[in-house]
C-alpha cells in the first residue's frame, strides 16, 4: 500500500501537481485549487487542526498518514509535514488507497 502512495505522489511531484508549505498550501485551498490534503501523522497538534478545519471549511478531503520524512522523500523534498494534491484523479486514488 504504501509504496502505491509514494509512488503516486512521487508522480504528482514529477507533473507539478503538489503543493508543499504551509502558504502554498493554504493559498491553494483557498483558490480551490486544491482536491486532497496530506498531513503527516507527526505533525504538530496546530499544523493537524489547522489543516482539517481549512480542509472541512473549504469542503477538501484530506488524510492523515505517514511521517514528515517518509512523505517528504516521496517527494524529494525536506520536511514538508503538509501538501496538497491538485490534480483530480490522483487525488482520488491516493484517497482511495490511504482509506
Amino acid at each position: 500500500m504504501d509504496k502505491k502512495i509514494f509512488s503516486l505522489l512521487s508522480i504528482c511531484q514529477k507533473a507539478g501537481k503538489i503543493k508543499t508549505g504551509e502558504d502554498f498550501c493554504v493559498n491553494a485551498l483557498r483558490s480551490g485549487e486544491a482536491k486532497l490534503v496530506i498531513i503527516a501523522e507527526d505533525a504538530s497538534e496546530n499544523t493537524k487542526k489547522k489543516f482539517t478545519n481549512k480542509s472541512t471549511h473549504y469542503g477538501v478531503p484530506f488524510v492523515i498518514f505517514s511521517n514528515r520524512d517518509t512523505l517528504s522523500q516521496a517527494i524529494g523534498k525536506i520536511n514538508r509535514p503538509v501538501m496538497v494534491i491538485t490534480d483530480g484523479g490522483l487525488a482520488e486514488k491516493i484517497n482511495a488507497i490511504v482509506k
